[in-house]
This record gives structure tokens, C-alpha cells and sequence, in this order.
């Protein structure tokens, strides 16, 4: 992990005794990191409940997935508004009605209006598949093999109004191997978000992870720009990759 963080905190903190968090996941599509929270609640290791999971996409897979775990699953299709400020006013009430302690962006593929953002900031994470401030946007794994870049990997970050700018919460490394295909690369990333995104909303739910101005705080310490990093290694030791 990064030498930049004091981790003695993490063994020091005990989290507020408190009733459980709720949780509210938007998606887009197939919702792998959606399962990888799934099976963290099931096994009660997220710190709180999945009470809602939302797609802007009515034939989304992640949508199935929620069902197959007895959580509400809702559509709400953006074609169905006149535009995206209609659409995120429609969402908003939508998640209010859940009243989430966080909302979670798993592959939720729309930009969002500044409205969308101020009305959860603070309390909104997203997964990005790089190491932010790296290759922000789409297309991640193609940008950074095209630059020949030697490390990859995903970020959790708090979100905010500058796309794919929130400050990051943790990151995990992937190393690029000779002869990497986008495929080969994008399956290690995913492997590493699957890992990360559970363990960032856990931190959330327990209050352990804030946000405060524009910095990530981590048990009332303030993290570094990249966040808690895992290594290459530590990550692989943790996925039991070879």
C-alpha cells in the first residue's frame, strides 16, 4: 500500500455505533461490480444494506443480478426525457425515495447535471478504470496501451462536478505485460475494481471515509492524491493471482 498513508489509524478507529446504512447502486449495464457488492452483503461484510439498484437502460443485466438477491430493482429510461436536467430531477426523487446513506455509481454510463451532484455530493462514490488523474473519460485500457504505459488500474473516487475528478479514495495497480491486449488488460483491471469498490463503501458506510472540502478523508486523516494504493503485488496476493 502507499507509504504516503499512516495505516496505524485503520487498526486504531472504531466506528460509531449506528443503525443500517442504506445504500442505493445506478447502473448501466452488467453490474459486475454490482455482484461483487451483492456478495460482500451477503456475506455481511459491506457494513449496510443495497436497498435499491436504479439503470437508465430497461434490459440491463445488473438489473437481474439485483433481483436474484431480493433488492428492489428499478428502471427509469432517460430516451423518456426531453432532456438529461428532466432526467437527473426524475432521478432524484426516485433515489430519495430509497433514502440512501450512498449512492453508488457501478457502470452508470450518463454524465451527470451539476443539480444531480450538489444534491448527493459527499456521499456519491464511482469506480473509474484507471489511475486517476490518468486517462479520465472512456477507453482507458486503449489510451494507456497506446502510451505504453507499464502500470494501470482503478480508482474509487468521491464524485463531483469535474468528470472523473473527485478525490480518490483507493486505487489498485495493475502491471502491464509484454504482449497486453485490451481484453487481457480490461479483465485484470475489472478483477482489481471487484476487489477495491467493496472494501471503499464499507469504509463509507462505517464512517470512516468522508469527504471534507476537496479532500478524501480517511479515519480523520486526509489522504494523498492517489488515495490508499494497492500494489501490483498486494493486489495479486489478495486476488491469489500467479
Amino acid at each position: 500500500m502507499s507509504e504516503a498513508y499512516d495505516g496505524d489509524t485503520m487498526t486504531d478507529f472504531t466506528p460509531e455505533p449506528t443503525g443500517t446504512r442504506r445504500v442505493v447502486v445506478l447502473i448501466s449495464g452488467n453490474g459486475s461490480n454490482l455482484q461483487a457488492l451483492i456478495d460482500e452483503q451477503t456475506h455481511d461484510r459491506l457494513g449496510g444494506e443495497i436497498v435499491a439498484v436504479i439503470s437508465n437502460v430497461a434490459d440491463a443485466y445488473g438489473l437481474q443480478r439485483a433481483r436474484d438477491a431480493g433488492i428492489d430493482a428499478v428502471v427509469l429510461p432517460h430516451g423518456e426525457y426531453e432532456n438529461r436536467e428532466a432526467y437527473d430531477g426524475a432521478l432524484i426523487k426516485v433515489i430519495e425515495r430509497h433514502e440512501p446513506d450512498l449512492v453508488v455509481l457501478a457502470g452508470f454510463m450518463r454524465i451527470l447535471s451539476s443539480r444531480f451532484v450538489q444534491r448527493f455530493l459527499g456521499r456519491m462514490l464511482n469506480i473509474h478504470p484507471s489511475l486517476l488523474p490518468a486517462y479520465r473519460g472512456l477507453n482507458t485500457h486503449a489510451k494507456a496501451l497506446a502510451d505504453g504505459v507499464t502500470e494501470h488500474g482503478c480508482s474509487v473516487h468521491f464524485v463531483t462536478e469535474e468528470l472523473d475528478g473527485g478525490p480518490v479514495a483507493i486505487q489498485a495497480v495493475v502491471q502491464v505485460s509484454d504482449g497486453e491486449t485490451e481484453a487481457s488488460l480490461k479483465e485484470k483491471v475489472h478483477a482489481r475494481e471487484h476487489l477495491i469498490y467493496p472494501i471503499a463503501v464499507k469504509w463509507f458506510l462505517e464512517g470512516r471515509l468522508r469527504l471534507e472540502g476537496e479532500a478524501a478523508m480517511l479515519d480523520g486523516t486526509p489522504l494523498p492524491p492517489q488515495g490508499l494504493r494497492l500494489s501490483h503485488a498486494d493486489a495479486a496476493e489478495e486476488l491469489d493471482e500467479d
